[in-house]
């Protein structure tokens, strides 16, 4: 590898990330005094989320810069939606911002649709610019696609619309709260008085 150019790999990246992210919660938690099995349970799987969403859209990632880059590759961003639209990959975005709908609610008590599908495109769309301004100024390796700022929008309405089906049940609403680090400040400082 010369150096006009680096390479950021997956593993060696997201598993220190992810571990960090894991004792990171289990701190927060504990110094907060709300450290339980299924709080942490929550909170690491909100981290893990996060490091899977991270390794998915950004790593590996190879960099490149100077004369020996050549031009960017510009083919890599599609603005035009449904044209050149993989359908497996519109699938696995749709996939992959499901659980995003459960993991606000749980971790920030974002409940309103309209903020969780805000937030899912905006997420996105933050995905898709970082990875349209990698591939200009750095040569990255990466597709900055329209058709996933769709899917992954798409994706998160529907993940809101199954986990708000969900909680229609007493059952899954009361598992839910003894999950949820949202609100659970409030909980203990009700308990406390």
């Amino acid at each position: 590898m010369s150096s006009d150019q680096f390479d950021v790999p997956a593993l060696p990246t997201l598993l220190p990330l992810g571990v960090l992210l894991m004792a990171v919660s289990w701190v927060l938690l504990r110094r907060r005094e709300l450290l339980t099995a299924r709080r942490l349970g929550t909170a690491w799987f909100a981290g893990w989320y996060a490091v899977a969403v991270l390794g998915a859209t950004m790593l590996p990632l190879h960099l490149g810069w100077g004369d020996r880059a050549g031009e960017p590759k510009l083919y890599r961003i599609i603005l035009v939606p449904l044209t050149t639209m993989r359908v497996d990959d519109f699938l696995l975005n749709i996939v992959m911002t499901l659980p995003l709908a459960a993991v606000l609610y749980t971790v920030f008590s974002i409940d309103a649709k309209s903020r969780v599908i805000l937030l899912g495109f905006v997420i996105s769309a933050a995905i898709e610019v970082t990875q349209a301004g990698l591939d200009i100024a750095f040569h990255g390796n990466r597709w900055a696609d329209v058709n996933d700022l769709i899917s992954n929008t798409l994706g998160a309405l529907l993940g809101y619309l199954a986990f708000r089906r969900a909680r229609r049940f007493e059952s899954f609403r009361t598992a839910l709260e003894s999950y949820s680090l949202a609100g659970s400040e409030r909980r203990s400082q009700k308990a406390v008085r």
